[in-house]
């Protein structure tokens, strides 16, 4: 398979058509879809790059739903477009906040499925994880998100309206005429949530595209992160059409141990993974690959371990940080986290072979939006930790 092929799963789509009227909704649609749906609904060809830029701005930059808000149209022109399209995001269901300050928010999109949203606000930046896919297809062992089974892909105005809801419930969406702040609430975008974003990436692509564009919410490309479980063949593409920063799920330093974790391994293995990483066209030392590497118990945090993912990653001599995360358990889980000493003993050698070995200090345990603990099931996605062990029998 070439580097470039699509990678393409038998995933339900949902049409751009709202139930209620057959109202089309703008979010989620490229300059180019933009322009042409209008033109399609009877916005003169010659004023529509104008029309686009107008209703763009208004939608992204400014935060409006309503058509008649948008004052630099015509009244006769906002009624037009009122009467055919819709500004829609997804619906907040539930929010929980923890007790340091992580929001971790329910929301309802087309079909009445529910995916999981999770704001992380730090000292100097605020992140916001976001979910790609309703459940997930990977079914790594130790991700509580992958017991769900995949429902569907998010459209691109889900993926990105799941960024709008999150400046909605901050009130970060600037004021017209009011003075620029470049303060940020929401100062980055990790694809993190629930779901493979490589087995969704056009709807991805078009979504951070969305994301990044200077005269819309005009995030960075820098501040964009997706991570994958090592959709090889969608890699490259992941540099040249949407240019963020990239992650990956390793987690384990053999493909007998990678194989159970992160199934996927199965199809593209340690090595071809590793082959592709090392070609990623945006990688530098400036712009290093992250791994990321949950720490379980006996099972992937030997001092052997350590070394054999210094020597991996040495030997394709990529730019790398090695992100540490302490598994954060769920009720029925297969593995422990790590302990605390056998953690720094493994940073301690990453750090030492040259590499920034960060342990991720966890976020949001108690309300169940740590990572890995995603899980849309509405039953148990209303109820906090205490709640579901309790009804489990676990103390």
């Amino acid at each position: 398979m070439s580097a470039s092929a699509p990678i393409t799963q038998d995933v339900m789509t949902i049409p751009r058509k709202t139930p209620e009227g057959g109202k089309i909704n703008l979010v989620g649609l490229t300059r180019d879809q933009l322009r042409a749906v209008l033109i399609e609904h009877g916005t003169k060809e010659k004023q529509a790059k104008m029309r686009v830029g107008q209703i763009w701005q208004w939608i992204y930059q400014w935060g409006v739903r309503d058509f008649h808000e948008m004052t630099n149209l015509a009244k006769a022109y906002r009624a037009e477009l009122d009467a055919k399209f819709v500004i829609e995001i997804p619906e907040v269901v539930s929010k929980q906040v923890s007790t340091d300050g992580t929001r971790k928010y329910l929301v309802r999109i087309a079909g009445g499925h529910e995916v999981e949203v999770v704001y992380i606000p730090e000292d100097d930046r605020g992140t916001l994880c976001i979910s790609s896919q309703v459940g997930c297809t990977l079914t790594c062992s130790f991700c509580h998100t992958g017991t769900q089974k995949l429902v569907r892909n998010l459209t691109a105005g889900e993926i990105v309206g799941q960024v709008m809801m999150a400046r909605d419930d901050l009130e970060e969406w600037p004021v017209p005429g009011a003075p620029k702040d470049e303060t940020r609430l929401l100062s980055n975008i990790v694809l993190m949530g629930m779901g493979e974003p490589l087995y969704n990436f056009e709807n991805v692509r078009d979504a951070m595209k969305i994301a990044m564009d200077p005269e819309g919410i005009s995030l960075s490309r820098r501040r964009i992160t997706l991570s994958t479980s090592g959709v090889v063949p969608e890699i490259a593409r992941t540099a040249e059409e949407i240019g963020c920063l990239l992650a990956i799920s390793f987690h384990a330093t053999t493909d007998d141990v990678r194989d159970v974790l992160v199934p996927i391994n199965k199809r593209w293995n340690i090595e071809e993974l590793l082959g592709a990483l090392a070609a990623y066209p945006k990688v530098s030392n400036s712009e290093r690959i992250t791994f990321e590497y949950v720490m379980l118990d006996g099972v992937n945090d030997t001092d052997e371990d350590a070394h054999r993912l210094i020597d991996h990653i040495k030997r394709h001599n990529i730019p790398a940080k090695i992100n540490l995360i302490p598994f954060n358990e769920w009720p029925g889980a297969p593995y422990k986290r790590s302990s605390n000493n056998r953690i720094r003993a493994f940073a301690n050698i990453v750090y030492q072979a040259g590499y920034a070995s960060p342990i991720r200090k966890t976020r949001g345990d108690d309300i169940m939006a740590a990572c890995g603990q995603l899980k849309s099931a509405t039953e148990r996605a209303r109820k906090s930790r205490k709640q579901i062990e309790a009804e489990a029998g676990l103390k």
